[in-house]
């Protein structure tokens, strides 16, 4: 797997506040932000928030993401969480 140049992504809490983040993938060979926004799923530890792209995203990109900011993320071509992590670890951050 290629490596992307590192950039600063922010904090999982700063991209719930603001709904969305766009994050450089890498889509048919050719390097682009795309938008992800924040969806709410529902889990028996009660909701919790993923990020979405309603596009196909190289699943190591997935991967990359998650495990870079901590929350699990949803494409058309499938669903990551970061590694060692469920549904219920992320209810949390939606309780104020």
């Amino acid at each position: 797997m290629e490596e992307l140049p590192s950039e600063k992504l922010p904090s999982a809490k700063e991209i719930i506040a603001k709904g969305k983040v766009d994050i450089k993938v890498k889509r048919s060979g050719v390097l682009q932000f795309q938008e992800f926004t924040v969806k709410k799923g529902m889990s028996p530890a009660g909701e919790y928030p993923y990020l979405f792209i309603d596009k196909f995203v190289d699943l190591g990109a997935l991967i990359r993401i998650a495990e870079e900011i901590q929350l699990p993320i949803t494409a058309k071509n499938g669903a990551v969480f970061p590694k060692g992590k469920t549904s219920k670890d992320f209810a949390h951050l939606l309780k104020k």
